[in-house]
């Protein structure tokens, strides 16, 4: 097993050492293996500190990350704690980007005016920077929220259908996440994670959100089909 001073470890999770640090001091990690007087770190480590990182980036609190920790063993090998990120990875937001003008209008594939930052900062796609730059908190919906935010609509129309597209994902996701976690990983665990399970799982986990989304998208283009008849009077 490979073996990591703190500073090798840090660099390889793309930390600070004082970071690294201040997790072990909160029960985050284990405690290192000494050789003499100096702490040496292991895959484990490692993946634990990833593992850490991935549920920050869901947004969960210090405290959230901590109660989640503390249901999977101090001992878990890297094999475990990877299942754990992937598990989680299909549930994972977006990472926001920083950009500044030039590239923002070159990732939306056209110029956007003050108008149309406005708007899109409505949509809850963008937030403007005092210096210029602008965060994009969703690169994926960029492209097609600029067409949208060009349409000859009223700002309250597109704020409107967006607040209902995100109230409903959400929960659908949620409920998702929840079917998924209490009939394929709940069953893991108690039959003791079996070592067979574990790669079947992970590319389970690869394969799931790309066909939920099509499954999604698929749905919800029958549903408005079928609400477009209904407001179609019948003779």
């Amino acid at each position: 097993m490979e073996e990591m001073t703190v500073d090798a470890l840090a660099a390889r999770a793309g930390v600070t050492v004082r970071t690294v640090r201040f997790y072990a001091g909160r029960g985050l990690l284990p405690p290192p293996r000494l050789r003499g007087r100096t702490g040496l770190y292991g895959e484990d480590h490692l993946a634990r500190l990833e593992l850490v990182r991935e549920l920050q980036a869901l947004g969960l609190t210090l405290a959230a990350v901590e109660q989640h920790l503390r249901k999977i063993p101090l001992d878990a090998s890297p094999e475990d704690l990877a299942l754990q990120r992937a598990l989680l990875s299909p549930w994972a937001p977006e990472r926001s980007e920083v950009l500044d003008r030039h590239e923002l209008d070159r990732r939306a594939g056209r110029h956007l005016d003050e108008d149309a930052l406005r708007r899109l900062e409505a949509l809850g796609v963008i937030e403007s920077g005092g210096d210029g730059t602008v965060r994009v908190l969703s690169p994926a919906l960029l492209g097609i929220s600029a067409e949208l935010a060009e349409l000859p609509m009223p700002l309250e129309t597109l704020v409107a259908a967006h607040e209902a597209v995100e109230r409903h994902t959400t929960a659908l996701a949620g409920e998702l996440q929840r079917v998924f976690q209490d009939t394929v990983v709940r069953p893991y665990r108690e039959r003791g994670r079996p070592p067979g399970e574990r790669e079947r799982l992970l590319e389970l986990a690869a394969k799931l959100k790309p066909l939920m989304i099509q499954s999604l998208v698929t749905s919800f283009q029958r549903s408005v089909d079928k609400a477009i008849r209904r407001t179609v009077p019948r003779d």
